[in-house]
């Protein structure tokens, strides 16, 4: 059951540690690492390039995903603090593959990383059989030790190559999908549900060509829980967005939430809850060359289906009966 109480100050920073570990881990502890190569200490990161080396193709065939992880007691501290939670609407039989649809993007997709990241909502007893696996931006994969961090959770590359692996072994695998990628992040504004998907068909594409089933979710909450600063169109910090996502791939987003005291600014996410739906699989033909005649047919079946699932729960997790789900 979710805690009612407030988290101390210990805890809320904890809660943060898992989107910010990427830059701190990046920013700090690799330079530091590599620091290493020029003292005594040289065998120690001279035997982890090795090993990176010897294990670099790991993260497109499966990963390397570890229990243990999985079930860190800080994941129940982060589902608590909004809550988080996770409703079936149908069962995903393990005899198949999946590939999942995760909307909205949000800032930080807290939803979707602890629902597929963690076992904190008790995703393998919800959906037996089952194992998840969450893309994200394939450069992630290249990072000495944030590799490591993200295969033992079970998050995979977003590359072609990787879901190709994932969709030809199984049965039982299921990947999640950030459909509306990093430029949905700029669409995170509290009361609004804009998606990037009207041409985003890459992930129905790749369904068939494997026969695997799409699942739609949309997760309700996930863009409420911090303000984001919108820049006009062509002023420069718009311009500087667009120049960080072409160097890194992502987007840079000035966003704010409460700070620890009540009534304060600061970078900690509102409570507020979030729970992510998961909607009934649609299957899918297996074939290995669709055309865009095929591809264009299952995207609508897939739009048609996500958005049925929207109206279906929106009132009951906090959103207006006049609040529509806007395709871009």
């Amino acid at each position: 059951m979710p805690c009612s109480k407030q988290p101390n100050h210990f805890q809320s920073l904890m809660l943060l540690q898992w989107p910010l570990s990427y830059l701190t881990i990046f920013w700090i502890f690799q330079p530091l690492f590599i620091y290493l190569l020029f003292t005594s200490l040289w065998p120690l990161p001279a035997l982890y390039f090795a090993w990176l080396f010897l294990d670099w193709k790991t993260p497109e065939q499966g990963g390397r995903r570890s229990t243990w992880v999985r079930n860190w007691r800080v994941w129940t501290h982060l589902r608590d603090y909004f809550p988080i939670t996770i409703l079936k609407t149908k069962d995903l039989p393990p005899e198949h593959n999946y590939v999942m649809g995760v909307h909205p993007h949000g800032i930080l997709t807290f939803g979707a990383f602890c629902n597929f990241c963690t076992e904190a909502t008790g995703f393998s007893k919800i959906f037996p059989g089952i194992t998840p696996h969450l893309a994200t931006l394939s450069w992630f994969f290249k990072i000495p030790f944030v590799r490591e961090y993200l295969m033992a959770k079970g998050v995979c590359s977003v590359s072609q190559p990787t879901i190709d692996y994932l969709l030809s072994h199984g049965p039982g695998n299921l990947v999640g999908i950030v459909v509306g990628g990093v430029g949905e992040a700029l669409q995170s504004v509290p009361n609004t549900t804009n998606l990037i998907l009207q041409k985003h068909k890459g992930f129905v594409r790749t369904a068939l060509q494997h026969g695997a089933h799409l699942v739609p979710t949309f997760t309700f909450g996930e863009t409420e829980v911090y303000e984001q600063v919108i820049f006009p169109e062509n002023s420069w910090m718009s311009k500087f967005q667009s120049y960080f996502r072409c160097c890194l791939g992502f987007y840079f987003c000035v966003f704010y939430g409460q700070g620890f005291s009540q009534g304060t600014i600061g970078l900690m996410p509102y409570r507020l809850p979030i729970v992510t739906v998961v909607g009934e699989p649609l299957p899918l033909p297996h074939i290995e060359k669709p055309s865009q005649e095929i591809v264009d047919k299952y995207h609508a079946l897939y739009m048609d289906a996500l958005y049925k699932l929207f109206e279906q729960h929106k009132v009951q997790y906090g959103s207006s009966k006049t609040q529509d789900l806007a395709f871009l």
